[in-house]
């Protein structure tokens, strides 16, 4: 477990003093140089005394159960409920950012709810949730708060999940997903001059993060990207990322197309078609891809999984409301026998699409 300095301070490992007097930090590729009580740019990683500190340990902006298809995670315990919850502040400068009321708030260290992790994993463990989701905004900032709540939720036999946009460095994402039992990991674009003009971040540390825990963890993957019109859903660029995606992750990681909604810096740019959305997920197909589906648009087709060998229905969903259920125990079509990749109960769970708000003490 991480110490605490302070009330919702701890001490962090990922750091170095450089010759200036200033302190690195090196959690991410970003590598913010930071005077004395100077923040980096997620706002909650300060030089304090002469170290790096995380600021919003044991703070929230909220706690919700949702279905686990929001994450989206749609091959991991289809129709459980997940615990969800997050802080404030982002290591990446999106201008599309959907959450953006919470990622680049700088009131929020005087307004979020205050949680321990302990306290955390069993909330989750009383409602009844699967698993806790690190979410809402990214965990990689608030790193030593999510990894000591998922020790807490390991001992309570609760699963973690993380939403991250995966832009992180090799030693710390490391140590994170060895606490980690599935990810959804934002894949924005296929292009460095999206990641650099739009996000102010780099595509290669990202494709870095993804060869890494499908390569070296057991962690269960799916990957989300969310299309901007005229931005990152032009056919070739989809072409390359979903050839990618099989050649390097492998057919069974499950990819999801959502639909942009205009918002933060980019309210000028029109919501996505669901004819985009289609296109995509039809060429994630085509290529090898064994599951896609669309988000953020209802289309009941493409939001169900299908069985990549003999085609037969096995997870019928319309929004996040599960209906047809044709897996047997071990996960595998009652039509031909293949297994279905991901992890599953022997009878879904039906949580549904009720999203529960949740107040801590």
């Amino acid at each position: 477990m991480y110490t605490q300095i302070a009330k919702n301070t701890v001490n962090t490992h990922y750091w170095h003093q450089l010759k200036d007097g200033r302190i690195q930090c090196d959690l991410c590729p970003r590598f913010c140089k930071l005077h004395e009580q100077q923040r980096g740019l997620c706002f909650v990683r300060q030089n304090l005394n002469q170290q790096i500190v995380l600021t919003s340990y044991g703070r929230s902006s909220g706690f919700c159960i949702d279905p686990i298809e929001k994450k989206p995670l749609n091959h991991f315990y289809p129709g459980s409920s997940i615990f969800s919850f997050g802080t404030a502040g982002c290591n990446l400068a999106c201008k599309f950012c959907q959450n953006w009321d919470i990622s680049k708030s700088r009131e929020m260290d005087s307004l979020m709810s205050q949680a321990t992790p302990e306290a955390i994993a069993k909330a989750a463990l009383n409602a009844g949730c699967k698993s806790v989701a690190y979410t809402y905004n990214d965990p990689v900032v608030f790193h030593e708060y999510a990894i000591d709540t998922a020790q807490y939720c390991k001992e309570l036999g609760i699963q973690s999940v993380a939403v991250s946009a995966g832009y992180v460095c090799a030693q710390p994402r490391a140590e994170f997903y060895q606490y980690m039992d599935a990810a959804n990991i934002d894949l924005k674009a296929f292009s460095e001059d999206f990641y650099h003009k739009i996000t102010g971040s780099h595509l290669q540390s990202v494709l870095e993060t993804l060869l890494y825990i499908k390569q070296e963890t057991n962690v269960w993957l799916e990957l989300t990207t969310l299309l901007i019109p005229g931005e990152n859903d032009s056919e070739k660029e989809l072409q390359e990322m979903t050839l990618w995606v099989v050649e390097n992750l492998g057919p069974d990681v499950p990819m999801h197309f959502s639909a942009f909604h205009p918002d933060w810096k980019m309210r000028n740019i029109p919501r996505t078609p669901t004819a985009t959305l289609l296109m995509a997920r039809n060429i994630a197909l085509a290529n090898g891809v064994n599951y896609a589906y669309i988000g953020n648009a209802h289309d009941k087709a493409a939001d169900s999984t299908y069985c990549h060998q003999c085609g037969e229905l096995l997870i019928g969903r319309d929004w996040y409301q599960l209906s047809d259920w044709n897996l047997d125990k071990n996960g595998a079509c009652l039509s031909c026998g293949t297994r279905c990749a991901g992890l599953f109960d022997s009878k879904p769970e039906q949580w549904g699409a009720k999203r529960q708000t949740m107040t801590m003490f």
